[in-house]
């Protein structure tokens, strides 16, 4: 497997990360075989950081360091909540044009504590197709833009299963029959989050590196399938970044 590079210069380097690819080693799946940490290393035949986690089936801009003071640049900046963070996610019905999600969040690896967690969204586009799903006629779907504020496991999945909104292909916080609709009519068995974008500071110019991430696979193909994709709504190309 080759992973595509987003952006590289001599501090960082972003992949475009598929779905259900890990990021690193886990206990949690001894069975799998592909980490991006370990293809990256091997692909450009050097020690690589990695400067945050996307989960497994969320695909999209995903940012390593070539070397440790860059690393740590960028762990000060994610601590700092400097780094802003933009998804796109395709969620069952029609979503409101834009607002922000404050709820407070249990901890899935510690249940007896809680924390705060803010996400705010926009509404990029909306559709409706032509087919029934449960006991509706017509199937409705949005394709929405999420900025996490804060960075708890599973925050976008579960804000958006609050609003009653919740990403489609998400097995653990989603919607069966929604689930199972993708499934049957359009061969989908992956989570429909990607990330899009990623803003943080260079740790020479400290100007603003923005690096970008386009639609591809099935995230791509989902979105033309249920009318979702609109070239208004998309970033300029799926390598370009800027600095």
């Amino acid at each position: 497997m080759k992973l595509q590079i987003l952006y590289q210069d001599q501090n960082y380097l972003a992949i475009n990360k598929s779905a259900g690819l890990l990021v690193h080693r886990t206990k949690l799946d001894r069975l799998a075989t592909e980490f991006a940490v370990q293809t990256l290393q091997d692909q450009i035949n050097q020690k690589v950081y990695p400067c945050h986690r996307l989960d497994r089936a969320t695909s999209g801009v995903l940012l390593f360091a070539l070397n440790q003071e860059a690393a740590a640049f960028a762990s000060q900046q994610f601590s700092e909540r400097k780094v802003l963070k933009t998804y796109h996610a395709i969620v069952r019905g029609w979503i409101d044009d834009s607002g922000s999600i404050d709820y407070d969040l249990r901890s899935e690896d510690r249940p007896d504590r809680t924390q705060s967690a803010l996400t705010e969204y926009n509404c990029l586009c909306r559709s409706e197709i032509p087919l029934p799903i449960g006991r509706y006629q017509q199937a409705r779907f949005s394709l929405v833009e999420l900025r996490p504020k804060t960075g708890r496991k599973h925050q976008l999945r579960r804000h958006m299963a609050h609003l009653r909104h919740p990403i489609l292909g998400d097995t653990r916080h989603g919607d069966g029959a929604q689930n199972k609709f993708i499934r049957e009519h359009y061969n989908c068995h992956q989570l429909l989050l990607r990330a899009v974008k990623l803003q943080l500071s260079h740790p020479n110019s400290r100007a603003e590196l923005t690096i970008l991430a386009n639609y591809t696979g099935t995230f791509q193909r989902l979105a033309e399938s249920l009318k979702l994709s609109r070239q208004s709504d998309r970033e300029p190309s799926p390598a370009e970044h800027r600095v």
